[in-house]
Protein backbone atom coordinates (compact mmCIF):
# COMPACT_ATOMS: atom_id res chain seq x y z
CA UNK A 1 0.00 0.00 0.00
CA UNK A 2 1.35 3.10 -0.87
CA UNK A 3 1.81 5.82 1.64
CA UNK A 4 1.37 9.00 -0.78
CA UNK A 5 5.40 9.98 0.46
CA UNK A 6 7.63 9.80 -1.99
CA UNK A 7 11.21 9.86 -0.79
CA UNK A 8 14.10 11.19 -2.96
CA UNK A 9 17.39 9.87 -3.03
CA UNK A 10 20.30 10.94 -1.11
CA UNK A 11 22.68 13.00 -2.64
CA UNK A 12 25.77 11.32 -3.18
CA UNK A 13 28.80 12.71 -1.87
CA UNK A 14 32.52 13.12 -2.96
CA UNK A 15 35.38 12.02 -1.50
CA UNK A 16 37.00 15.65 -0.88
CA UNK A 17 33.08 16.49 0.94
CA UNK A 18 33.47 13.32 3.02
CA UNK A 19 36.83 13.69 3.81
CA UNK A 20 36.53 17.62 5.01
CA UNK A 21 33.78 17.01 7.32
CA UNK A 22 36.84 15.51 10.20
CA UNK A 23 38.48 19.01 9.40
CA UNK A 24 35.51 20.68 10.08
CA UNK A 25 35.16 19.22 13.21
CA UNK A 26 38.28 19.65 14.46
CA UNK A 27 38.62 23.68 13.42
CA UNK A 28 35.29 23.86 15.57
CA UNK A 29 36.67 22.54 18.62
CA UNK A 30 39.50 24.59 18.61
CA UNK A 31 37.90 27.25 18.23
CA UNK A 32 35.38 26.21 20.84
CA UNK A 33 38.66 25.75 22.73
CA UNK A 34 40.16 29.51 22.15
CA UNK A 35 36.81 30.88 22.94
CA UNK A 36 37.00 28.64 26.49
CA UNK A 37 40.30 29.62 26.96
CA UNK A 38 39.62 33.38 26.51
CA UNK A 39 36.11 33.51 28.93
CA UNK A 40 38.32 31.83 31.89
CA UNK A 41 41.50 34.25 31.45
CA UNK A 42 38.52 37.23 31.55
CA UNK A 43 37.15 35.75 34.69
CA UNK A 44 40.52 34.79 36.50
CA UNK A 45 41.36 38.51 35.88
CA UNK A 46 37.88 40.08 36.99
CA UNK A 47 38.17 37.59 39.99
CA UNK A 48 41.75 38.92 40.69
CA UNK A 49 40.83 42.76 40.21
CA UNK A 50 37.91 42.35 43.04
CA UNK A 51 40.28 40.68 45.20
CA UNK A 52 42.66 43.53 45.29
CA UNK A 53 39.89 46.23 45.51
CA UNK A 54 37.78 44.80 48.43
CA UNK A 55 38.54 41.55 50.53
CA UNK A 56 36.22 39.25 51.48
CA UNK A 57 33.67 39.58 54.70
CA UNK A 58 34.92 37.79 57.28
CA UNK A 59 31.74 35.84 57.78
CA UNK A 60 32.23 34.65 54.02
CA UNK A 61 35.59 34.02 54.07
CA UNK A 62 35.65 32.25 57.37
CA UNK A 63 32.86 29.82 56.21
CA UNK A 64 34.62 28.80 52.57
CA UNK A 65 37.83 28.28 54.72
CA UNK A 66 36.02 25.54 57.11
CA UNK A 67 34.34 24.39 54.34
CA UNK A 68 37.43 23.98 52.04
CA UNK A 69 39.95 23.43 54.60
CA UNK A 70 39.16 22.09 57.92
CA UNK A 71 36.25 19.64 56.30
CA UNK A 72 39.04 18.10 53.70
CA UNK A 73 41.94 17.40 56.51
CA UNK A 74 40.74 13.78 57.46
CA UNK A 75 40.49 12.87 53.68
CA UNK A 76 43.32 13.81 52.97
CA UNK A 77 45.31 12.89 55.95
CA UNK A 78 44.14 9.37 55.15
CA UNK A 79 44.88 9.42 51.50
CA UNK A 80 48.50 10.39 52.17
CA UNK A 81 48.67 8.13 54.99
CA UNK A 82 48.58 4.86 52.68
CA UNK A 83 50.01 6.41 49.27
CA UNK A 84 53.47 6.51 51.44
CA UNK A 85 53.05 2.72 52.82
CA UNK A 86 52.38 1.86 49.02
CA UNK A 87 55.31 3.64 48.06
CA UNK A 88 57.27 1.68 50.47
CA UNK A 89 55.93 -1.31 49.00
CA UNK A 90 56.42 -0.28 45.38
CA UNK A 91 60.03 0.34 46.10
CA UNK A 92 61.26 -2.44 48.95
CA UNK A 93 61.94 -5.05 46.01
CA UNK A 94 63.92 -2.94 43.75
CA UNK A 95 66.15 -1.56 46.58
CA UNK A 96 66.72 -4.69 48.32
CA UNK A 97 67.82 -6.60 44.85
CA UNK A 98 70.72 -3.89 45.30
CA UNK A 99 70.97 -3.68 48.98
CA UNK A 100 70.03 0.25 49.26
CA UNK A 101 66.52 -0.61 51.55
CA UNK A 102 67.92 2.23 54.03
CA UNK A 103 67.71 4.87 51.17
CA UNK A 104 63.87 4.04 50.98
CA UNK A 105 63.47 6.79 53.40
CA UNK A 106 65.23 9.44 51.71
CA UNK A 107 63.42 8.10 48.39
CA UNK A 108 59.85 8.16 49.89
CA UNK A 109 59.86 11.70 51.98
CA UNK A 110 61.72 13.06 48.78
CA UNK A 111 58.41 12.13 46.76
CA UNK A 112 56.10 13.22 49.03
CA UNK A 113 57.57 16.86 49.87
CA UNK A 114 58.05 17.34 45.73
CA UNK A 115 55.13 15.19 43.92
CA UNK A 116 52.61 13.34 45.63
CA UNK A 117 52.03 15.59 48.51
CA UNK A 118 50.56 18.68 46.81
CA UNK A 119 49.32 16.66 43.76
CA UNK A 120 47.44 14.46 46.17
CA UNK A 121 46.08 17.58 47.44
CA UNK A 122 45.12 19.30 45.13
CA UNK A 123 43.45 16.22 43.82
CA UNK A 124 41.52 15.60 46.76
CA UNK A 125 40.39 19.75 46.73
CA UNK A 126 39.64 19.14 43.51
CA UNK A 127 37.37 15.64 43.89
CA UNK A 128 35.57 17.07 46.98
CA UNK A 129 35.48 20.79 47.29
CA UNK A 130 36.12 21.69 43.69
CA UNK A 131 32.77 19.91 42.49
CA UNK A 132 30.85 20.79 45.14
CA UNK A 133 31.38 24.93 44.37
CA UNK A 134 30.69 24.25 40.43
CA UNK A 135 27.59 22.50 41.74
CA UNK A 136 26.24 25.39 44.53
CA UNK A 137 27.71 27.89 41.83
CA UNK A 138 25.93 26.17 38.75
CA UNK A 139 22.34 25.75 41.14
CA UNK A 140 22.20 28.84 41.85
CA UNK A 141 22.79 30.31 38.05
CA UNK A 142 19.50 27.87 37.19
CA UNK A 143 17.75 29.70 40.21
CA UNK A 144 18.80 32.60 38.75
CA UNK A 145 19.89 33.73 42.07
CA UNK A 146 23.31 35.23 40.82
CA UNK A 147 20.69 36.87 38.09
CA UNK A 148 19.17 38.45 41.18
CA UNK A 149 22.08 39.59 42.72
CA UNK A 150 23.26 41.47 39.86
CA UNK A 151 20.06 42.98 39.69
CA UNK A 152 20.38 44.04 43.12
CA UNK A 153 23.74 45.71 41.72
CA UNK A 154 25.80 43.52 43.42
CA UNK A 155 28.93 42.02 41.65
CA UNK A 156 28.78 37.97 41.76
CA UNK A 157 32.35 37.48 41.25
CA UNK A 158 32.73 39.64 44.26
CA UNK A 159 30.07 38.18 46.82
CA UNK A 160 30.26 34.46 45.09
CA UNK A 161 34.04 33.97 43.60
CA UNK A 162 36.30 35.50 45.51
CA UNK A 163 35.08 34.30 48.93
CA UNK A 164 36.07 30.30 47.44
CA UNK A 165 39.47 31.37 45.56
CA UNK A 166 41.04 32.80 47.94
CA UNK A 167 39.76 30.17 50.56
CA UNK A 168 41.28 27.30 47.69
CA UNK A 169 44.43 29.96 47.77
CA UNK A 170 45.19 29.93 51.70
CA UNK A 171 44.66 26.60 52.84
CA UNK A 172 45.92 24.25 50.43
CA UNK A 173 49.59 24.67 51.65
CA UNK A 174 48.27 23.70 55.27
CA UNK A 175 46.39 20.59 53.37
CA UNK A 176 49.56 19.83 51.21
CA UNK A 177 51.55 19.78 54.69
CA UNK A 178 49.39 17.25 56.38
CA UNK A 179 49.55 15.23 53.41
CA UNK A 180 53.31 15.10 52.99
CA UNK A 181 53.48 14.70 56.82
CA UNK A 182 51.30 11.71 57.05
CA UNK A 183 52.81 10.34 54.06
CA UNK A 184 55.93 10.19 55.08
CA UNK A 185 54.75 8.97 59.05
CA UNK A 186 52.85 5.99 57.11
CA UNK A 187 55.87 5.16 54.93
CA UNK A 188 57.92 5.54 57.66
CA UNK A 189 56.05 3.20 59.99
CA UNK A 190 55.65 0.58 57.04
CA UNK A 191 59.23 0.61 56.45
CA UNK A 192 60.30 0.17 60.06
CA UNK A 193 57.61 -2.19 61.72
CA UNK A 194 56.68 -4.31 58.92
CA UNK A 195 59.67 -4.57 56.61
CA UNK A 196 61.98 -4.54 59.12
CA UNK A 197 64.39 -1.84 57.93
CA UNK A 198 66.83 -0.36 60.38
CA UNK A 199 65.43 2.85 62.81
CA UNK A 200 68.73 4.58 62.46
CA UNK A 201 69.94 4.45 59.24
CA UNK A 202 66.36 5.04 57.39
CA UNK A 203 66.29 7.98 59.85
CA UNK A 204 69.80 9.08 58.60
CA UNK A 205 68.64 8.42 55.05
CA UNK A 206 65.74 11.23 55.44
CA UNK A 207 67.70 13.72 56.93
CA UNK A 208 70.57 13.59 54.68
CA UNK A 209 68.43 14.13 51.22
CA UNK A 210 65.53 16.05 52.24
CA UNK A 211 65.87 19.74 52.60
CA UNK A 212 63.94 22.96 53.79
CA UNK A 213 64.06 23.31 49.63
CA UNK A 214 61.81 20.37 49.36
CA UNK A 215 59.26 21.61 51.42
CA UNK A 216 58.79 24.82 49.91
CA UNK A 217 58.53 23.12 46.65
CA UNK A 218 55.67 21.61 47.06
CA UNK A 219 53.96 24.72 48.97
CA UNK A 220 54.60 26.85 45.83
CA UNK A 221 53.13 24.11 43.16
CA UNK A 222 49.96 24.19 45.62
CA UNK A 223 49.51 27.31 45.82
CA UNK A 224 49.45 26.97 41.70
CA UNK A 225 46.83 23.98 42.14
CA UNK A 226 44.87 26.26 44.72
CA UNK A 227 44.16 28.96 42.59
CA UNK A 228 43.40 26.67 39.76
CA UNK A 229 40.83 24.72 41.44
CA UNK A 230 39.13 28.12 42.66
CA UNK A 231 39.29 29.63 39.28
CA UNK A 232 37.74 26.50 37.07
CA UNK A 233 35.51 25.54 39.93
CA UNK A 234 33.80 28.79 39.76
CA UNK A 235 34.23 29.42 36.03
CA UNK A 236 32.45 25.89 35.59
CA UNK A 237 29.45 26.48 38.02
CA UNK A 238 28.94 30.45 36.42
CA UNK A 239 28.36 29.06 33.02
CA UNK A 240 26.31 25.99 33.81
CA UNK A 241 23.61 24.85 31.59
CA UNK A 242 19.74 24.84 32.70
CA UNK A 243 18.22 21.91 34.58
CA UNK A 244 20.07 19.18 36.92
CA UNK A 245 21.91 17.59 33.84
CA UNK A 246 23.36 20.84 33.18
CA UNK A 247 24.57 21.26 36.88
CA UNK A 248 25.92 17.28 36.70
CA UNK A 249 28.09 18.14 33.65
CA UNK A 250 29.41 21.47 35.76
CA UNK A 251 30.52 19.34 37.87
CA UNK A 252 32.15 17.11 36.46
CA UNK A 253 33.90 19.59 33.94
CA UNK A 254 34.91 21.31 36.90
CA UNK A 255 37.17 18.13 38.36
CA UNK A 256 38.08 16.76 35.14
CA UNK A 257 39.89 20.28 33.72
CA UNK A 258 41.07 21.06 36.77
CA UNK A 259 42.95 17.53 37.31
CA UNK A 260 44.60 17.90 33.96
CA UNK A 261 45.45 21.46 34.89
CA UNK A 262 46.81 20.60 37.55
CA UNK A 263 48.93 17.45 36.13
CA UNK A 264 50.04 20.08 33.10
CA UNK A 265 51.01 23.02 35.71
CA UNK A 266 53.02 19.87 37.40
CA UNK A 267 55.18 19.25 34.66
CA UNK A 268 56.07 23.12 34.11
CA UNK A 269 56.69 23.98 37.51
CA UNK A 270 58.81 20.83 38.45
CA UNK A 271 61.51 21.79 35.25
CA UNK A 272 61.20 25.36 36.64
CA UNK A 273 61.96 24.65 40.09
CA UNK A 274 64.66 22.27 39.16
CA UNK A 275 66.50 24.46 37.44
CA UNK A 276 66.03 27.11 39.75
CA UNK A 277 67.67 25.01 42.45
CA UNK A 278 70.17 23.76 40.12
CA UNK A 279 71.02 26.75 39.51
CA UNK A 280 71.48 28.02 43.34
CA UNK A 281 72.76 24.95 44.40
CA UNK A 282 74.51 23.23 41.98
CA UNK A 283 76.42 20.59 44.23
CA UNK A 284 73.50 18.92 46.16
CA UNK A 285 73.30 15.49 47.90
CA UNK A 286 72.15 12.53 45.51
CA UNK A 287 69.46 9.89 46.14
CA UNK A 288 71.34 6.22 45.63
CA UNK A 289 75.23 6.99 45.86
CA UNK A 290 75.66 4.12 48.14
Amino acid sequence: MSTGIEYSPRPRRGVFAALKDPFVDLGGVVLRSFETLGDMTLFAWQTIRWLVARLPSRDSLYSNMYQIGVMSLPVVALTGTFIGMVLAVQSYSQFRAFGLETQLGGVINRTMFRELGPVLAATMLAGRVGSAMAAELGTMRVTEQIDALSSMGANPIQYLVVPRFLSCLLLIPSLTIMAVFMGVVGGAAYCVFLLDIDVHHYSANSKTYVETWDLIYGVIKSIFFGATIGLVSCYRGFHCKAGAEGVGQAATSAFVQSFVVIIVLDLFLSIMLDNIYSYLWPTSPMLLNG
